[in-house]
């Protein structure tokens, strides 16, 4: 309570928490003297308060928002409760209310749901049978869905697709309400509207009729302002159609034309028109309203089938409503949904005109007789809206030879009926002149039976029907014309036979000529079109086709199947049941049962069986108990590979068990005539157990009926041990698989995630233990003991029950983990003793294997950590031949343990990739040192040959040694790989693309631009890192162009709530133990390390460029500092350098953009720094004059910057300060920089080495030297002292005794030399004529070197 007012600042819920203070202390204890109904509302209140803070937090405003008004809601009630002053009848109704807003609110909260009594208490399973559990889940399960349904049928104003509660039903309504229609017509009309598919041109429902009267109003006065439909069973496939239009045909029913007066034949249908409306938006839910022009509707799609829609939307459709049904089934066919309707629709004909000079304007009367010829009254249906008609007149079309109608319309007829039916069709021409219509008869006629000979339905689709013509009176006698081919197929098929009855009804050549065509479509779950199916259906009557049928069946559509569920699954049982001595029929019987999804009469099975398991002491009852299971087992199978459970059936199950004490078991195991009857009954009871529990018969919220499940079940798999251990233990009677499966099954049973206390609420937590204790530990201990008992056959389940028990002990449970994990020191053991080969590998791979699936799983954490390593030790350091080789094992576990908690820790909470790649490489580093990569190979190679797969590692490698501009790396791969292409696998094309790439790879290298990236070290100090960076040095790759303050910046982003160090120094011990997090960075150096073949040759510097930046292993970091006191007058003679050296483990750049690095720290004098700074300097200006001398088109302009910045330095003081050190030829303290110590002495012959010994280059050189000291850049940027000197060089002779001589001859000696010049030219440019002695010029010497280290080079 305090902590949710203080961070939640003053607000309108705050009112509600000084409300709620008064039930959420801590140590409040419900009084047991309240209501249970105010106990209830407490402990809700309490656990919303949690969740409701949560909301708040993670700014869930809408669902917080509804929790607020709900706890005020119960607030407010449970006040009125407490009060005491409500009558019984207001309590028994605020009661309701409180039941109905707490489930409610669990439901939307995703809480357990709570199963009441019919007057609102909690059940308890203690004291309710198993059954009226069940039902009271399915009962509250099913209000409160309808209670959700129903509030959310308000806001049916949203989008209908977004809403939950269109995505928990399949079926769905689309309500039409006719407003209006204005069209003059002049006469009455049928408006016939429908739902049709334009994409496939076919309709969808069947037709609402309209009548409409010439007045403009319905022809029923009753029906104004009462126009509404539903089109109904329309699946989640049917809206989702590319397009949906509503067709509203229109006919008029009048006279031929509308011009005709009295005397002219009334009451003809004749087309009028249509009207088409797009709808597809609003089958989605997007518009309400909508008019053609002239016809006003307004629509609704409305979820659920016929039944729901008229419970949550009563306001809408009512009795008078029509009913529309789709042509087809909906998405779910539920029992007992019986339907038979037969849609006939009238296609097209083709009619001679006969004796008349135009075509005939045909009528087509459609009827239902049956075999006797009596007429079926009102058996044909037009439209919804309507009753059935006896007689259906179609459409005329005035003097048509082909008239098409496309006229549905459906045939409704009893089911007992059908197989005796006939639909005839008559064709009469009508006359325009009444007089002449009523002289006109039926000039043909056409029928088709709904019934094929072998018992199933028409088919579906098209029919050519034969027209039959004649004068007599036989062409209306059912019984003549029935024995007759009514379709020409049918003709086609049989040979007419010569007989009275075709002599005396012989078509006439005319009548040849005549077509006519139908289409029919049987919607109906009791007639079958499929012969297999229909002798199935009909077993009894053709009993020795039984087998034939049965294996038919799986072959008939399941769609078909489907239609008839209920029919054939009752069926089959009877099969079962009534076969029962027939084992073939039985293992039929069972493959057909697992296609299915319901039994429907499972319920009468059970309770005969429930009385058997009762009364098992009856020794009469026995061997009925005994049969009666038989069946059970066969029911067993079909629940365990059905694809949907049988809720039902599972809970009748547990009733039965939860009835069995310890000696119901042992009677019934007593039962067993056979060892093998109790091995086959425990294998597939541990394999039913072990499918039921990992499928979750019942929702995660039916916490009560899981509870009860599990409960059952451990009582049951406990007392199965028992028998496994009385029956199968001994060396002759083990049965291995048996055992293995009871393992496996206990180890499901305690992971299930009903049981797994820590994730839930401390509140269902609570809930759970006092009510069912955690039974985790009951079946964890039962496991151990039974892997105890094993005894020697413990070396049969090893390594293959490494993974289960491992399972076990990573079960957040610190008892059930301190009891299980020194089964691990066991199976070490027995692996040692009996394996013959005096080690535990068997074990180690497979735990370490495991333990990588189970951590990446998400399972485990810091406290296993330590507790294994703790109880691996103490047992193997006690035992005589383990304690080494156990210790070393206890250690590497552990290791490997940190490294994958630091992996999953980071690949799940942390975005960093190089955080991710970090602790990736460290793993596999692990896996590589200890032989295991099989681990980490991933299964999307499996699919490759080796050399595919060697090929395809070759290409995508080069392919991103490519993109990320390494090119020196993709040659030397693509080297390899032409090798490859080239002799051993001769793939010449492919060898023709690399080589083409390669040539673009060395192009890339001279021209392409590729920016150095700098080098960081980064230092991660503090106890509030990760393992894997804590106290630890890393040098990182920066990316291009990216400097130390952004990257600095990118680290810091990463880790928030670390403190940027300000020194370079490293840091002191505590930093390091501090609990904080203190970072430190800083730019390095890295060494350059060329390869071998490049020492000593011309190579260009776009090559030189790329080792400057990569394949580095080592960099620098160097930090000035003064040792003695500072000189005035030169500040370099006391400054040395503290050089600290990084070395990494691996290369740069390479898997990861950081490594871990060893550090390695030295101090460089002054006179050291002098030569490193010469080497550097000697190697720049050789390399530079090589490239020239290589190729005289470069331009020498890089290279004359460089000798103008040593002969002119603009920093640093120049001559002058060697002059202050009496440093200078001739003066009184030029011997000082000989007269060293021996150490130092060493240092300055290597200096004067570096002039000394360098190899003579040809004569050649002096003339390009010539020309690059005498150009106008050159020379225009020297003081003039100094281009008088070079002046004289190039023209051989040098002013003498002047003063600006000296250093300019220190110049030469340094720079030429440096150059590569022949040593006698440089001392003909001083005024010298011989090379002098290495001693002569050691006074030259000490000036090269301070000059160096004046000049900043």
């Amino acid at each position: 309570r305090k902590f949710l007012t203080q961070t939640c600042p003053p607000w309108t819920g705050f009112t509600l928490f000084q409300h709620l203070s008064v039930l959420f202390r801590q140590h409040e204890t419900v009084i047991p003297g309240e209501l249970p109904l105010v106990q209830e509302l407490t402990l809700t209140l309490r656990e919303w308060a949690v969740i409701w803070r949560k909301l708040y937090v993670s700014n869930k405003i809408m669902l917080f928002r509804q929790l607020q008004q709900m706890t005020y809601s119960l607030i407010e009630w449970r006040s009125q409760i407490l009060s005491g002053t409500l009558p019984k009848d207001e309590l028994a109704e605020l009661k309701k209310k409180v039941t109905a807003k707490i489930d409610h609110g669990n439901r939307m909260l995703g809480l357990d749901l709570v199963v009441r009594d019919d007057n609102g208490n909690i059940l308890d399973p203690d004291e309710t049978s198993t059954i009226a559990l069940f039902k009271a889940h399915e009962m509250a399960s099913k209000r409160i869905e309808e209670k959700i349904q129903e509030e959310k049928s308000i806001l049916q104003n949203l989008d209908l697709r977004s809403q939950s509660i269109f995505s928990a039903v399949h079926t769905y309504g689309l309500y039409v309400n006719f407003k209006n229609f204005v069209c003059n017509i002049g006469e009455d009309a049928e408006l016939l509207m429908a739902l049709y598919d334009p994409d496939q041109s076919t309709f969808i429902s069947e037709n609402y009729l309209i009548r409409w009267g010439s007045s403009g109003m319905p022809k029923e006065i009753e029906k104004l302002n009462n126009l509404q439909a539903v089109f109904t069973d329309l699946s989640s496939t049917d809206l989702i159609r590319p397009r949906i239009s509503l067709v509203c045909q229109i006919v008029r029913v009048g006279h031929m034309e509308l011009k005709e007066g009295k005397k002219h034949t009334c009451g003809l249908r004749r087309p009028f028109g249509v009207a088409v409306m797009d709808i597809t938006d609003i089958i989605h839910g997007k518009f309400i309203f909508y008019s053609f022009k002239g016809l006003w509707v307004s629509l609704k799609l409305l979820p659920g089938d016929l039944t729901q829609v008229q419970k949550n939307f009563s306001h809408l459709v009512d009795r008078s409503t029509a009913i529309a049904r789709k042509m087809g089934f909906p998405e779910i066919i539920l029992p007992g949904d019986v339907r038979n309707d037969i849609y006939v629709t009238l296609i097209h004909g083709e009619f001679d005109k006969g004796k008349k000079k135009t075509p005939k304007n045909v009528e087509v009367t459609m009827s239902v007789y049956d075999e006797e010829g009596r007429l079926l009254e009102k058996a044909v249906h037009p439209g919804a809206g309507y009753e059935g008609i006896s007689e259906y007149k179609s459409v005329v079309y005035y003097q048509v030879k082909q008239p098409c109608w496309y006229e549905t319309v459906k045939v409704s007829i009893a089911i007992e009926e059908v197989t005796r039916c006939h639909i005839r069709f008559t064709f009469r021409h009508r006359s325009s002149q009444e007089s002449r219509d009523k002289s006109e008869r039926a000039f043909g006629v056409a029928f088709v039976k709904l019934m094929n000979p072998d018992g199933t339905t028409l088919q579906d689709g098209r029919h050519d029907l034969v027209v039959y013509k004649g004068d007599n009176k036989k062409m209306e006698d059912a019984k003549f014309y029935l024995s007759l081919p009514g379709t020409k197929a049918e003709m086609e098929e049989k040979e007419l036979q010569a007989s009275k009855a075709l002599a005396n009804f012989t078509p006439t050549k005319d009548s040849t000529k005549d077509s006519f065509q139908i289409a029919t479509l049987i919607c109906s779950t009791k007639l079958t079109q499929n012969v297999d199916l229909l002798g199935l259906l009909n077993w009894r009557s053709n009993s020795q086709n039984i087998k034939h049928n049965l294996k038919k069946l799986m072959e008939v559509d399941g769609g078909e199947i489907v239609k008839f569920l209920q029919d054939t699954l009752d069926a089959l049982f009877n099969i079962m049941m009534e076969m029962s001595d027939n084992e073939t029929y039985d293992f039929l019987v069972f493959d057909a049962l697992v296609i299915f999804h319901y039994y429907n009469n499972c319920d009468a099975y059970l309770l005969v069986l429930n009385y058997y398991v009762a009364n098992a002491d009856d020794s009469s009852k026995t061997e009925l108990l005994f049969a009666a299971l038989k069946a059970l087992k066969y029911l067993f199978r079909f629940i365990i590979q059905s694809r949907v459970l049988y809720l039902s059936f599972v809970a009748c199950m547990i009733a039965i068990l939860r009835q069995m004490d310890d000696s119901h078991y042992s009677h019934y195991i007593s039962t067993f005539k056979t060892r093998q009857d109790i091995i086959d009954f425990l294998m597939e009871t541990f394999i039913m157990f072990k499918d039921l529990i990992g499928k979750n018969v019942y929702a995660k919220d039916w916490m009560v009926m899981n509870m009860m499940q599990s409960r059952v079940f451990l009582r049951a798999i406990n007392q199965f041990a028992e028998v496994l251990t009385k029956f199968f233990m001994d060396q002759a009677s083990f049965e291995l698989q048996l055992w293995n499966n009871y393992f496996h099954l206990a180890v499901a049973f305690l992971t299930h995630e009903s049981l797994q206390l820590e994730t839930f609420s401390q509140a269902k937590r609570n809930k759970i233990v006092k009510k069912y204790g955690d039974m985790r530990k009951e079946i964890g201990f039962r496991i151990r003991d039974m892997w105890y008992n094993l005894g020697p056959h413990k070396i049969k389940f090893i390594p293959s029950m490494v993974g289960p028990i491992l399972e076990v002990t990573l079960t957040p449970e610190v008892e059930l983990r301190k009891a299980t994990i020194p089964i691990f020191f066991d199976m070490m053991q027995c692996e040692f003793n009996f394996s013959g080969n005096g080690n535990f590998h068997m074990f180690e791979n497979e735990l370490i294997t495991k333990l990588d699936q189970e951590v990446e799983g998400g399972r485990g954490d810091e406290q296993y950590k330590v507790l294994l390593e703790k109880l691996l030790l103490e047992h193997c350091r006690k035992h005589k031949y383990l304690s080494s080789s156990g210790e070393v094992f206890a250690l590497l576990v552990s290791s490997l343990l940190e490294n994958l908690l630091d992996y999953r820790t980071i690949i799940m909470h942390d975005e960093s990739k190089e955080n991710r790649m970090s602790c990736t490489v460290n793993v596999l580093n692990f896996y590589k040192e200890k032989k295991r990569e099989d681990i980490y190979i991933r299964d999307s190679y499996y699919v490759y040959t080796q050399q595919e797969l060697k090929e395809k590692l070759y290409q995508e490698i080069i392919s991103y040694f490519d993109k990320g501009k390494m090119w020196e790396k993709a040659i030397k791969l693509s080297k390899e790989l032409a090798e490859t292409y080239e002799s051993k696998v001769f793939d010449y094309e492919g060898l023709g693309n690399l080589l083409v790439s390669m040539a673009s790879f060395y192009e890339n290298i001279i021209k392409a631009m590729r920016p150095q990236p700098e080098y960081f070290a980064v230092g991660y100090y503090g106890q509030g890192f990760p393992s894997f960076l804590r106290n630890k040095i890393f040098i990182y790759r920066g990316k291009e162009y990216e400097r130390r303050e952004d990257f600095s910046l990118r680290l810091l982003t990463q880790f928030p709530n670390a403190e940027k160090m300000t020194s370079t120094t490293p840091p002191g011990e505590d930093i390091k133990s501090s609990p904080k997090q203190y970072m430190q960075c800083f730019t390095v150096k890295p060494v350059m390390s060329l390869p071998p073949s490049y020492k000593d040759k011309p190579v260009p510097e776009q090559i030189l460029n790329y080792y400057r930046a990569n394949e580095v292993q080592q960099f620098q970091y160097s930090r000035p500092f003064r040792k003695g006191e500072k000189d005035p007058d030169n500040e370099f003679a006391t400054m040395w350098i503290e050089r600290t050296t990084y070395t990494t483990a691996y290369s740069f750049p390479g898997i990861l953009k950081w490594f871990e690095v060893k550090q390695i720290s030295t101090e460089i004098s002054p006179l050291e720094n002098a030569i490193e700074t010469m080497e550097l300097t000697n190697e720049k200006i050789s390399n530079c004059v090589q490239q020239h001398a290589w190729d005289r088109s470069l331009s020498v302009h890089p290279l004359s910057m460089l000798l103008s910045g040593i002969v002119d330095p603009a920093v640093m003081g120049g001559y002058s300060n060697y002059e202050k050190v009496g440093c200078v030829m001739g003066t009184p303290r030029r011997h000082q920089v000989v007269c060293v110590s021996p150490a130092s002495s060493n240092g300055i012959v290597q200096l004067a080495d570096l002039l000394l010994d360098v190899p003579l280059l040809m004569s050649g050189q002096m003339k390009f030297m010539k020309s690059l000291l005498s150009t106008s850049h050159f020379l225009g940027d020297l003081k003039p002292p100094n281009q008088e000197c070079v002046i004289g060089f190039l023209h051989g002779w040098a002013p003498p005794g002047s003063v600006t001589a000296v250093p300019i001859i220190s110049f030469l000696l340094c720079s030429l030399q440096s150059l590569c010049l022949p040593l006698s030219l440089i001392f003909s440019a001083a005024g010298k004529d011989s090379t002098p002695e290495r001693s002569s010029i050691l006074p030259l010497l000490g000036f090269s070197n301070h000059f160096q280290c004046c000049s900043g080079i």
